[in-house]
């Protein structure tokens, strides 16, 4: 007997319905009813069914209904119709197990036989990939809480560290070291107020104008007092930085801020401090400005702690420090700036600026001193 010769049309519906049902991911081939023609080995072991089940049964009768869902109804009448559908999320409730998380997507076929609209779709399980996702949100969430408690725990005990250091700089008959326990009073509040600011905040990053703000209002109630002769206020500072710099930054505006006070404003002199903060792309300037009395003709032989702190600190930050006169007072910069060669890549640039401080040598590196 002659053996038949297959059609080609037979040829291309086998090969399709074999490789439907080879899919290592579960797959489905529908008709333009949305009954199945063919569903991947993958997708009966997935959801338990039987393959007398799937011939020719309607989709969404599928299971008791369980497929009946209007995300899935959405995303197929929108494929049939020939518009191109995004993929959909949906929830699958069936007896065993209970609820599954599927990302589904639908195709439809073009091919030689117009008449005959065929649908593919593939569902990917992602019920585990979701749950371990919402396990590490909320490991996250918790961290952030706990870590949210310790900085005010921090701020606390920092307070309480200042208000001793205030009360023996009251206490001791030495005008010297009254100044240097006041000044550290100072230094010690600069930080309890940027751990209280951490401790309100959701994110590892500062609000500028917020922490320098609170700075300013922890200073003026600590050293100015209620007479007001000399007034703080804070300019710019839109935008976040992270919270390592921003501890820098406070501890710098604090050290200026406590020099303008000293020797800016002699025999009860009025006047303004004004705090600047601006970003230009990678780069920033801070700038502590005062309208006192200016700087000294002479400049002092020997650098006071103050100015040496800030030194380190802008020297931390790869920053240069330039003090100039102005008319009136005294204007401090501390200016970060990344320089990308051109013949170098970004990156490489970067980490090349990262570890280049600045030369004592240079015109700009100008280091502020007491003016005491």
């Amino acid at each position: 007997m002659p053996t038949p010769v297959s059609q080609p049309d037979d040829v291309a519906l086998s090969l399709t319905l074999a490789v439907v049902t080879a899919s290592p991911s579960p797959l489905l081939l529908l008709n333009g009813d949305l009954a199945i023609i063919a569903a991947s080995n993958s997708f009966r072991n997935a959801f338990d069914v039987a393959q007398v089940e799937l011939a020719g049964q309607a989709l969404y009768g599928l299971s008791n209904s369980a497929w009946d869902i209007p995300e899935l109804r959405r995303l197929l009448e929108a494929t049939l119709s020939g518009a191109q559908s995004d993929d959909c999320e949906l929830d699958l409730k069936l007896t065993q197990p209970p609820l599954r998380h599927l990302v589904v997507q639908a195709r439809r076929l073009d091919y030689l036989d117009l008449d005959q609209t065929r649908l593919l779709v593939a569902l990917s399980d992602v019920t585990e990939a979701r749950a371990d996702t919402a396990l590490k949100e909320n490991e996250a969430r918790h961290n952030i809480v706990l870590l949210q408690e310790v900085r005010h725990r921090v701020a606390n005990s920092l307070q309480i560290i200042a208000s001793v250091l205030l009360q023996n700089a009251r206490k001791t008959p030495s005008e010297e070291t009254r100044g240097h326990l006041t000044d550290a009073h100072h230094r010690v509040m600069s930080v309890a107020a940027l751990e209280r600011l951490l401790s309100a905040s959701q994110e590892g990053d500062v609000d500028v104008h917020a922490y320098f703000t609170a700075l300013c209002e922890s200073i003026t109630a600590s050293m100015i007092g209620e007479a007001g002769r000399v007034t703080l206020t804070v300019d710019g500072g839109d935008g976040v930085i992270d919270a390592r710099v921003s501890v820098s930054l406070g501890l710098i505006i604090t050290e200026l801020v406590i020099n303008a006070l000293k020797h800016a404003f002699p025999d009860g002199r009025s006047g303004r401090i004004t705090i600047d903060y601006s970003f230009h792309g990678p780069n920033w300037i801070l700038c502590v400005r005062d309208d006192g009395v200016g700087m000294p003709l002479v400049a002092p032989d020997r650098t006071g702690l103050g100015a040496s702190i800030v030194e380190a600190l802008a020297r931390q930050l790869n920053a240069l420090v330039t003090t100039v006169p102005e008319n009136p007072g005294t204007k401090v910069s501390i200016e970060h700036t990344q320089i990308a060669l051109v013949h170098e890549e970004p990156e490489v640039a970067s980490h090349s600026f990262s570890k280049t401080q600045a030369a004592p040598g240079t015109a700009r590196h100008q280091v502020q001193k007491d003016r005491s």
